[in-house]
């Protein structure tokens, strides 16, 4: 199975490589295989932005990852 993580764009830089924001991490990601904007959220899989959400898919998705994190460390 594979797990894409939704995140926002903060910043995109020269050679289509994105600044994006996790909630509590930051990081560099390849947006090649995507079109998106700064303040757009992107799933990520291995280091690339895959697919584009709405805002509110993506602030809903990173809601229920934070809910599943918290109960693994229950």
């Amino acid at each position: 199975m594979c797990v894409a993580v939704p995140a926002e764009v903060l910043e995109i830089k020269e050679g289509n490589i994105g600044v994006v924001d996790y909630g509590d991490l930051k990081q560099e990601v390849r947006l090649d295989l995507v079109d998106v904007k700064v303040g757009e959220f992107v799933l990520v899989h291995v280091g690339f932005a895959i697919q584009r959400l709405s805002r509110e898919e993506g602030l809903e998705t990173r809601e229920i990852f934070k809910q599943v994190y918290a109960a693994l460390e229950e």
